[in-house]
C-alpha cells in the first residue's frame, strides 16, 4: 500500500507589523499607550493634523484671545502716547462716567429694542424658509431656490443698503409706483420711525437664506419612516411639521438661540453706520457705533473700552444663562 506523502507543517511566519497600525485606536489600552508616548514623538506622529489646525489656532490667537488684553484700558485714563504702562489707573471710574451718561443708556436702548425686534422676526424667518423649502417635491426648483436666497449673503452692506435706497428711498421704484397709484410712504430710509424694522428686513432680505442651511441639514437627518407613517395615519403636512420636524430640529435651534444671545448686543455696525446720518443718532445709535465714535472718533478710550467691556461681560452671562435654562428642558445646549 502506498503511503501518501506527508507535508511538513511549517510555524507560521511572523510578519512585518505595519507601522500605521500602532497609531490606530484599539481600545483603552493602547489609547494609554500613546499617550504615553513622549511628547516629541506625539507631535511628530500628528504633525499633519497640527498643521491642519494652526491657521485656525492662529487666527483666533491673533483677533479673538490676544485683543482680550487691551481691556486694562477699561481701568485706565488711557493715553496713546503713553501706552498701557504709563497711563494712569482710575479704577471704576470709566464704568462711574459711563453709567452717568445719558447717551450711552439711549444705545442701550435702541440695542434691546433692535434686538427684540430680531429675535422676533428675524430668527425664525430661516425656520420658516427651510420648512418651505423641505415641502418642495421638486429638487430642481428647490435647488434654483436655495442658490437665489443664498446669493444676498455674499453682498457687503454697502452694496445692501444702496439696493434698499433704489427701492424705498425718496425716488426709490417702490415709493413712486405707490405715489402714482395715491399712496405715500415718504422716504423709509430716513424715517427714524421705521429704521429698527428697516435694518430688520435688510438683515432677513441678505441673510435669510444663508441661515437656512443649518435647519435643512438638521431637516435631512431626520428619519423619512416618521413622514411616512404620519401619513399612512393620515397626518397633513401641517401635523407633520409641527410633531415631526419641528420637535427633530429643536436641538438646533435652542443652540443656534443660546450663540444669538451671547452676540445679542450685536446688531450690525457697518450696516447702522452706514444709515446713521440719515435717521440721526438718536434712533440709530447702539452700542458699537457708540463705542466707535467715543473712543476711535473722540478719543475717549477708557469710557468706550468700558462700554465694550460690559457688552461682551452681558453677552457672556446670557450665554451662561440660556446654556442652564436649555438642561432645564432637557437639551444639550452649547456645553455640558
Amino acid at each position: 500500500m502506498a503511503k501518501s506523502p506527508v507535508t511538513a507543517v511549517r510555524p507560521p511566519v511572523p510578519q512585518p507589523r505595519d507601522p500605521d497600525e500602532a497609531d490606530r485606536p484599539a481600545g483603552r489600552k493602547d489609547k494609554r499607550n500613546r499617550l504615553r508616548q513622549p511628547l516629541r514623538h506625539r507631535l511628530k506622529r500628528d504633525r499633519a493634523l497640527l498643521l491642519f489646525c494652526l491657521p485656525g489656532v492662529l487666527y483666533f490667537a491673533l483677533f479673538f484671545y490676544l485683543p482680550l488684553a487691551g481691556n486694562v484700558i477699561a481701568f485706565q485714563d488711557y493715553q496713546p502716547f503713553l501706552g498701557f504702562k504709563q497711563s494712569p489707573f482710575v479704577g471704576l471710574a470709566n464704568f462711574t462716567a459711563l453709567l452717568a451718561e445719558p447717551e450711552f443708556w439711549s444705545a442701550v436702548s435702541n440695542t434691546l429694542q433692535i434686538t427684540a425686534i430680531q429675535l422676533l422676526l428675524y430668527f425664525p424667518a430661516p425656520i420658516a424658509l427651510a420648512l418651505l423649502l423641505n415641502s418642495l417635491i421638486s429638487e430642481k426648483i428647490k435647488r434654483f431656490i436655495q442658490t437665489v436666497v443664498y446669493l444676498p449673503h455674499f453682498l457687503s452692506w454697502v452694496v445692501v443698503v444702496a439696493m434698499f435706497k433704489q427701492v424705498l428711498g425718496g425716488a426709490g421704484s417702490v415709493t413712486t409706483l405707490l405715489m402714482e397709484h395715491g399712496v405715500s410712504i415718504g422716504n423709509v430710509m430716513t424715517d427714524p420711525g421705521t429704521f429698527k424694522l428697516l435694518i430688520t428686513a435688510q438683515a432677513i432680505w441678505k441673510d435669510c437664506g444663508w441661515g437656512t442651511i443649518i435647519f435643512l441639514a438638521s431637516i435631512a437627518s431626520i428619519d423619512m419612516g416618521q413622514y411616512e407613517s404620519a401619513a399612512m395615519d393620515g397626518a397633513g403636512w401641517l401635523r407633520r411639521i409641527w410633531h415631526i420636524t419641528l420637535p427633530g430640529i429643536r436641538p438646533v435651534i435652542l443652540m443656534l438661540l443660546i450663540l444669538r444671545l451671547g452676540d445679542i448686543l450685536s446688531v450690525g455696525f457697518e450696516q447702522i453706520l452706514l444709515q446713521r446720518d440719515a435717521v440721526g443718532p438718536d434712533a440709530s445709535e447702539v452700542m458699537d457705533t457708540y463705542v466707535y465714535f467715543h473712543g476711535v472718533v473722540d478719543g475717549d478710550w477708557g469710557m468706550s473700552t468700558a462700554a465694550g467691556l460690559m457688552k461682551g461681560v452681558i453677552g457672556f452671562a446670557l450665554i451662561l444663562a440660556a446654556n442652564k435654562l436649555a438642561h432645564r428642558f432637557g437639551e444639550q445646549g452649547v456645553y455640558r
